[in-house]
């Protein structure tokens, strides 16, 4: 009650202090109360901070969108991830075009004939919408603004632009044409002909509340996107029990609706000054029990200023005055219009300031607070991929340089290794080329006994013989290959298996696990090394002449042959016999065995060399004189046998006696006789044997260099394909690994560029949540 009697006192001062009606300074009053500024520009600012914030999100949305896309990798950004960047396109879409279409909604509601429609002109200060005695509004009718000039009326459902005089017929309730009561008609108003509409204010009125039962179905249409409602109470009446359910069912599908009460037609009052302020406690009292205990909607200090004791019809008439719309007779105004006019530009003062701040928060709270979700959700998301993006980065960075580490000591391994393993098939080598030819020089040694095998009918005919020579060689070949081989093979198949294992302990550690056991099969697999040996005897012995005649073992060619192997006797007696001091004869015979029936050459060869001078010649006896003079016979013996064995007969006879000679010659014919009797076939082939195995001892002995050189370069050669393979195998490994390298690189390049942008995005959503704050704080939490 004390507010109450204290507003009453403020009224009672301000009426004392108004100029009279119509003059120049209660024009002005009225004119300072419309041009103050406005406080619908605090929504008009809302609006277009938040479309900007709203816009900064769509383009960063775009740019997220666009910098995943780029990145294209599922470790950092999964698909489900980039649907869901993409899903904020739509939404932020939806936002905007609401935004855009987003205004404040004021909604008036009361019984009929309270002068709903007559408020509404009045705050336009034009007389728009219909209105006078009775149920006059019959339908739903919203007033916004317009930027043409002229205004034009759309009706539900239709684009169709229908002049605004036609609203009479079809909105008023007694029109014959008149629509039905939950239809509304659209008012296009131009916005410079009024303020309100120029801040995006739409004024909706409504039919009486008391003329439909479908009440809910009015909520639903027309209430539920509203800012302020405004119940338009009958000052001559109480509150009314139909007004009252009807904002407890908005209550109950809104928050905390905001409303404001105006007690229209409180000139009224006027007749009865007496009573007036008692009916005015009354109202006061029963509207602010409605709005704090029922609707609860506002505490009493709160409902204090939302309520008001007006007339619509007395402020329209004044502003249309003021306009020169219509003329006012003097003495046509009642006593008090003067406070019912300031109360009711305080009204609207205080609606503005009230459907701003609840326009805010209605359309833009909400908008605000799902702008901030998705803006800490993407800054999170952002934060998410950008720390993923900065372990892989780590990741392959640390890879990176374990495997660049890796490379440089894996090449430094290789030079060291293969140096030392070419050192190595180096060293193998030469020891199988000295192998080869010790082994090869054994059995040469041992030939005789590969020919003895040799067990082929023999007979001296020369057809025959030639057919057993090359089965011979034939034999030969085979024979000392397969010796060759079964004495070397294994040992040089060991030698060149443990060499390649070698090998490949020491190369292939240097490939990854994985390739290490496929690299040892490819070594255990193989099969075992042996070497090739080609001794081509039938071409080194195809020029062997045999000598199988006979020839007696005593004959003077044959003892002379026996007594010049002595080489000092033999160099004595050529010493003795010299014709000249200066030279001497050093016969050149080839070892021969006696009882080998070997041929003897024709005579011997002979090289002249110096005599040495500083040596006397040997003495000799008496004894010798037959030696040397034999010794200088021997041309002429070696050439003429009959002639040989008179003048050695004569000469020995001439020293001994015919007797000793006769029998000596017995003696002698017996043996030639039973050498004679004993040359069969079978000593024929001995000597044949004999001669062969000198002959190819001493071919053969000319190519074991070059056999023992040929085993040594198989050998060496197989080395070094298995260290090409397996150096192959490690350079394979190497170039893989390099080429890894590569791609990490690269992959490294590509996650700094991807944490780059994904840090400036992440940063860019923060900047976008401290925009969304400093609106909420601006023009939410400020309200």
């Amino acid at each position: 009650m004390s507010g109450l009697l204290r507003t009453s006192s403020n009224i009672d001062q301000l009426m004392t202090s108004i100029p009279p009606p119509h003059s120049a300074a209660a024009q002005d009053l009225m004119s300072k109360s419309v041009v103050t500024s406005s406080p619908l520009k605090i929504f008009g600012n809302a609006k277009k901070s938040i479309r900007d914030i709203f816009g900064g999100i769509a383009s960063y949305v775009e740019e997220s969108k666009a910098c995943v896309q780029k990145i294209n990798d599922e470790r950092i950004c999964s698909a489900s991830e980039r649907v869901k960047i993409g899903e904020y396109t739509d939404k932020v879409a939806g936002i905007r075009e609401v935004l855009s279409r987003d205004h404040m909604k004021v909604v008036f509601f009361g019984r009929t004939s309270n002068g709903k429609s007559t408020v509404i002109n009045t705050m336009l200060r034009s007389k728009i919408l219909p209105s006078g005695i009775g149920h006059t509004t019959h339908c739903f009718v919203q007033v916004e603004g317009s930027d043409t000039t002229e205004g034009y009326m759309l009706l539900e459902g239709s684009a169709e632009k229908r002049p605004v005089s036609s609203l009479k017929d079809l909105a008023n309730a007694l029109s014959s044409v008149k629509l039905e009561e939950n239809s509304l008609i659209r008012i296009c108003w131009p916005k410079n002909m009024c303020s309100l509409l120029k801040d995006d204010v739409v004024l909706l009125d409504s039919p009486g509340i008391d003329v439909s039962p479908d009440l809910d179905g009015w909520i639903d249409k027309f209430c539920l996107d509203a800012d302020v409602f405004v119940l338009v109470a009958n000052a001559e009446s109480t509150l009314m029990q139909t007004e009252k359910n009807f904002f407890l069912k908005v209550s109950e599908m809104l928050s905390k609706p905001t409303v404001f009460i105006l007690n229209n037609r409180w000139d009224a009052s006027a007749s009865e000054p007496d009573m007036m302020e008692m009916v005015r406690s009354q109202h006061m009292e029963r509207n602010m029990e409605f709005l704090c205990n029922e609707l609860k909607v506002v505490n009493k200090k709160e409902a204090e200023g939302r309520i008001f004791f007006v007339s619509a019809k007395e402020a329209l008439h004044n502003r249309l005055t003021e306009k020169g719309a219509v003329t006012t007779p003097l003495g046509s105004v009642l006593e008090g219009y003067q406070s019912r006019l300031f109360e009711f530009a305080q009204f609207e003062r205080t609606f503005e300031e009230c459907i701003s701040r609840s326009a805010v928060k209605t359309k833009f709270a909400q908008h605000a607070h799902k702008g901030k979700l998705m803006a800490c959700e993407l800054r999170e998301l952002m934060e998410a991929l950008l720390d993923r993006s900065q372990s892989l980065r780590e990741e392959v960075t640390k890879v990176y340089s374990s495997s660049t580490n890796q490379l440089a000591q894996l090449e430094r391994q290789l030079a060291e290794i293969s140096t030392d393993i070419e050192n190595t098939i180096r060293m193998v080598a030469d020891d199988v080329q000295l192998k080869v030819s010790r082994a090869l020089s054994d059995e040469l040694r041992k030939l005789y006994v590969l020919v003895d095998e040799f067990d082929r009918p023999f007979h001296p005919d020369a057809m025959f013989l030639n057919v057993y020579k090359n089965e011979l060689h034939q034999h030969v070949e085979n024979g000392l290959g397969k010796r060759i081989q079964d004495r070397c093979s294994q040992v040089l198949g060991e030698l060149v298996q443990i060499s390649e294992q070698r090998m490949a302990d020491k190369l292939l550690v240097m490939l990854p696990s994985e390739k290490q056991e496929a690299a040892h099969n490819l070594i255990s697999a193989k099969p075992q090394f042996s070497v090739e040996y080609r001794l081509d005897a039938k071409n080194l012995c195809a020029d062997f002449q045999e000598s199988i005649e006979f020839r007696f073992s005593f004959s003077p060619a044959a003892l002379l042959s026996r007594y010049m192997r002595k080489p000092m006797s033999l160099t004595a007696l050529w010493n003795r016999a010299a014709p000249s001091p200066r030279v001497r004869l050093t016969p050149s015979v080839p070892y021969l065995d006696p009882g080998a029936h070997t041929p003897v050459t024709e005579g011997p060869t002979v090289s002249l060399t110096p005599a040495p001078t500083a040596s006397p010649p040997p003495a000799f006896d008496a004894n010798t004189d037959l030696a040397v003079t034999l010794l200088r016979l021997a041309p002429a013996i070696s050439s003429t046998t009959t002639i040989s064995c008179i003048c050695l007969a004569g000469a020995i006879s001439r020293y001994v006696g015919w007797k000793v000679f006769a029998v000596v010659g017995g003696i002698y014919g017996s043996l030639y006789v039973y050498e004679r009797l004993m040359w069969s076939n079978r000593a024929k082939e001995r000597a044949f044997k004999s001669q062969y195995v000198t002959y190819a001892s001493s071919k053969l002995q000319l190519i074991v260099d070059m056999t023992s050189a040929n085993a040594s370069h198989q050998v060496q050669q197989e080395l070094n394909n298995t260290y090409s393979r397996l150096k192959h195998e490690v350079n394979t490994a190497k170039a893989e690994l390099r080429s890894e390298i590569q791609s990490m690189d690269t992959d490294r390049n590509k996650l700094n560029e991807a944490a780059d942008a994904l840090r400036t995005l992440r940063n860019k959503a923060g900047w976008l949540d401290n925009e969304i704050n400093g609106f909420i704080s601006r023009f939410i939490d400020y309200s």
